[in-house]
């Protein structure tokens, strides 16, 4: 009877380590989180009190520090990437990059290389990171393989299809890449969610 008990706890344990997804630590309002990225986090399309960073503070009552620079490739992210943590010494990143990489042809292995290292280096600082996935420009459907395979291998909360959403939305863009009030405040207030969902909130 005792040793059933204990294959019934162990069972359950088994069953509750495993359906669990990454989880992220209850941020506190003297955290800071880090937007890093290119344009769609710069926010470009709209004035700076509408990126998506911007709006995100307002929603978490959190210091929202918009780390994002329009046209930069992850090879460029990654060279200032350290810096930006130390100087900022976020709780949070969420990482959002290799749109450019994608729309200059650049290869794949080394924009998923650079955006490793990205997430190596974060969590080297302690620092827990959200991915945000980037849609290939052929297949809007989903974000590129190569996100899901750095979410898989670091265990990371990942987003895949929030940007595709917003991209085959007309409605939702300033131009053909970039979106509009109503685009980055969809993309604040589902990043929002996702950080809710995953303990953040």
């Amino acid at each position: 009877m005792q040793l059933f008990k204990i294959l019934s706890l162990l069972f359950i344990f088994f069953l509750t380590g495993c359906s669990d997804a990454p989880k992220l630590t209850r941020l506190q309002q003297h955290n800071v989180i880090l937007a890093f990225g290119d344009s769609l986090t710069q926010g470009v399309g709209v004035s700076k009190q509408h990126s998506y960073p911007s709006v995100l503070e307002s929603l978490s009552g959190v210091k929202v520090i918009n780390a994002g620079i329009s046209g930069e490739t992850t090879s460029e992210g990654l060279n200032r990437f350290a810096d930006v943590i130390e100087q900022h010494a976020p709780t949070l990143v969420i990482l959002l990059e290799g749109g450019n990489d994608i729309l200059q042809n650049k290869n794949l292995d080394e924009t998923q290389a650079n955006l490793n290292d990205m997430i190596e280096i974060a969590k080297s600082y302690g620092v827990e990171v959200v991915l945000i996935g980037v849609p290939q420009k052929s297949l809007f459907s989903s974000s590129a393989p190569l996100y899901q395979a750095l979410a898989d291998k670091h265990q990371v909360v990942f987003e895949p299809r929030l940007i595709s959403k917003l991209m085959k939305k007309p409605s939702m863009k300033s131009d053909y890449i970039h979106f509009n009030k109503a685009g980055y405040k969809t993309m604040a207030e589902s990043i929002y969610q996702l950080l809710k969902e995953n303990g953040a909130f």
